[in-house]
């Protein structure tokens, strides 16, 4: 069947909508009731040449006392789902009344098997059932979907001279209508599209990313594909349409089986009955879904890995609920997303609560295939936020990390703005593998297509842009190329890593011991109860004078003196209160000494915060108290030349002799900035053509002022 004739009945059904449910339901909502009804009449069509075989069946199973009758009534249908009512929907339109008419439409209903009946169930369609017997509705619907005029039959329906009035649909067929009833009920609903429906040319972009590189090493076989956010189905059913392809292309046979997860209930249900119209049972199947299934909180296919994956998972969406029903930020134990790399058992994945669109692709990796020649292929689409956010040591950055030095990552390509339904901001494929051919190992390809494309003759929401075929091929040609250009960029894995480091400064204070100071201090001490520490200062002044003294270590050795003479124990809270009460930072003060090594127990390095005593005995290696008003931190290239210490003393030391790295405090963080890689500035106009635009403005103002003052200036 032809283009026209498939988009003709698609019209067809489109116009029931709006002829029948137009003052009953908003715009937005008739595909509360159209696309289940275009499901039961396109199941109901397919299991009348079967209906009595199947009751027939269903009396013989129930007279010999089988309850599990589910395979045996499959098999009387001969398809992947059956009905035992006694009624079909020819049947129905008889009915002279509306209440007898809805008492047998539900039993219709209940006829169904298993698996339509959660397509029923999350399509939430029996609630629509009373509302449309009370506005004497449903009779109307059955009436057109039965109608002559159509046929949604896989047999043809024959003219009164024997010739064929309508061709008959087959299971594509009717797949691709039922598509394109839910792209325009999307598209009617502009605010809700892009959240369950990724545009076709991206989908078939993302097929060819995964599959092309591998095109010649496909053989004949069994090959699982997969998607944890999978929407209405449709990148799992292209993705399953280009590989036969592929395949049947290189004279291979492949027989694939489909598997997805997704929460929202509706969608859900599209998918799933789209895979059952197909004739696709057991792919259908196959498809997990509703509210109480989560991927990331509930993984319904924790021990399946896949050959090939693909997604556009929610991005800027909260996973709290999920990461409560986990254990919380610091109680998740799946190993998803709580791994093993770097030497940390315990590595973890886990990202902000905010956005969790970054542990769908850990679930995908997860599920890579490690033990087979070809292994697994991924392709996922992501807002720019997964390029860049989070810090060293933390999920988003972490899980960067571990795609990366496990050298899974082999490109990302920045998509034009506005490429999606409810979107303008900018989106990129991530491509991984963990099979990369040899001259990409070690490498990762930035691909910047955002200006190709070709703009919408209307917009779609906030879509005014998609790839033409041409588009596509050329995106895919430089993927495959794999060289340097204008629009394509190759790096080594380290070059989006780097050192976070923290950078201290020693605490510099002076003490000013006037009276008018250890007045307020004395006061400070009685009002913490500490009488003792407020003497001692009195003496300390007394024996150095009132400053102020710019070596508080001079200073504490003369308190910590006087306390032992006069028995005052000298805790570390009263330390603290010397120096957060009587002493203040000063920039001229000499460096707080918090530790002294002895001799031979350190050796003297300034860069690392050990520093040769700058006074009496040079073999004494001191460590200073840090200011952490001062504290800064460094991001340093894993490639930079001669490490942190390189990067620390070219970029810091000149500007603060006195700093240095806290060892302990490296962590190590990805990021990749695709500005920083294809970002053109905007060259200056010439001052000729602003000098010249100056004076054309004032030439067409002139006299304007003159007409709006009036009279003569």
């Amino acid at each position: 069947m032809d283009s026209s004739q498939l988009n003709w009945i698609t019209g067809y059904i489109w116009g029931i909508a709006d002829d029948v449910l137009r003052d009953l339901y908003v715009r937005g909502k008739y595909r509360d009731v159209i696309l289940p009804m275009t499901v039961l009449r396109r199941l109901d069509a397919v299991l009348e040449p079967t209906k009595q075989a199947v009751l027939d069946m269903k009396k013989n199973l129930d007279e010999a006392g089988i309850t599990n009758q589910d395979a045996a009534l499959r098999q009387a249908s001969g398809q992947a789902f059956y009905n035992t009512s006694k009624f079909t929907l020819r049947d129905l339109r008889s009915r002279a009344s509306q209440q007898q008419l809805k008492a047998d439409f539900v039993d219709y209903l209940d006829g169904f098997s298993s698996n339509v009946q959660d397509i029923l169930e999350n399509f939430e369609f029996r609630n629509q059932i009373s509302r449309l017997s009370k506005a004497d509705v449903l009779g109307t619907l059955i009436e057109k979907l039965l109608s002559p005029e159509i046929n949604l039959s896989p047999n043809p329906v024959l003219a009164g001279d024997g010739s064929i009035k309508h061709v008959g649909l087959d299971n594509h067929a009717m797949g691709t209508i039922f598509e394109d009833l839910v792209r325009k009920f999307n598209e009617e609903n502009n605010e809700e599209a892009g959240e369950h429906w990724t545009p076709r040319d991206a989908v078939k972009l993302m097929s060819r990313l995964i599959f092309l590189p591998i095109a010649n090493d496909i053989e004949s076989g069994t090959y699982l594909l997969y998607d944890g956010a999978c929407g209405t189905g449709g990148m799992l059913t292209v993705a399953e349409d280009m590989l036969t392809e592929l395949a049947e292309a290189h004279g291979k046979q492949v027989a694939t089986h489909l598997y997805g997860q997704e929460i929202n209930a509706e969608t859900y249900a599209i998918c799933k009955a789209d895979l059952l119209l197909k004739g696709e049972g057991e792919a259908a199947d196959n498809i997990i879904g509703g509210p109480e299934y989560s991927t990331l909180s509930n993984d319904t296919f924790r021990s399946r890995e896949f050959d090939f994956m693909l997604s556009n998972p929610p991005y800027g969406k909260s996973w709290k609920s999920d990461q409560e029903r986990m254990g919380g930020k610091t109680g998740i134990k799946d190993s998803r997303f709580i791994t093993e790399h770097a030497g940390d058992p315990e590595f973890s994945l886990v990202t902000r609560s905010s956005d969790g669109q970054m542990l769908f692709l850990a679930n995908m990796v997860s599920k890579m295939k490690h033990g087979t020649e070809m292994g697994s292929r991924i392709a996922e689409v992501h807002n720019g936020s997964s390029l860049f956010t989070g810090d060293a040591g933390q999920g988003e950055s972490n899980i960067r990390r571990w795609i990366i030095e496990n050298d899974w990552l082999e490109a990302i390509v920045a998509l034009p703005l506005n490429m999606f339904y409810n979107t303008g901001i900018a989106t990129y494929i991530w491509v991984l593998s963990n099979r990369k051919p040899q001259h990409r190992q070690g490498k990762i390809q930035l691909i910047e297509a955002t200006k190709w494309f070709k703009p919408l003759r209307k917009n779609m929401g906030m879509k005014n842009c998609e790839f033409s075929e041409d588009d596509i091929q050329r995106i895919c040609d430089t993927f495959l190329d794999f060289s340097e250009s204008e629009q394509s960029k190759i790096f080594s894995n380290e070059a989006f890593g780097y050192w976070k480091v923290t950078v201290e400064r020693p605490l510099r204070l002076s003490v000013d011991l006037s009276a008018e100071n250890c007045k307020q201090f004395r006061k400070t001490c009685r009002d913490t109860k500490d009488i003792e520490l407020s003497e001692v200062i009195d003496r300390v002044s007394k024996l150095l004078g009132k400053g102020p003294h710019l070596n508080f270590n001079t200073f504490m050795d003369a308190v910590e003196k006087d306390a032992k003479e006069n028995g005052v124990k000298l805790t570390a809270k009263r330390k603290k209160l010397l120096q957060t009460e009587l002493a203040q930072r000063e920039e001229q003060a000499d460096p707080v000494i918090k530790k002294v090594h002895k001799k031979g127990k350190a050796k003297a390095d300034p860069i690392r915060g050990l520093f040769p005593n700058p006074v009496g005995d040079k073999k004494l290696v001191l460590e200073y108290e840090t200011d952490s008003d001062l504290r800064d931190s460094e991001q340093v290239p894993l490639l930079e030349d001669g490490g942190i210490e390189a990067f620390i003393s070219r970029e810091v030391l000149p500007h603060v002799p006195d700093a240095w790295f806290d060892e302990n405090s490296i962590k190590v963080g990805y990021e990749i900035s695709f500005n920083r890689y294809f970002y053109k500035p905007q060259p200056l106009r010439p001052l000729e053509d602003i000098r010249s635009d100056i004076l054309a403005l004032e030439k067409e103002t002139e006299g304007l002022l003159v007409e709006i003052i009036g009279g003569e200036m």
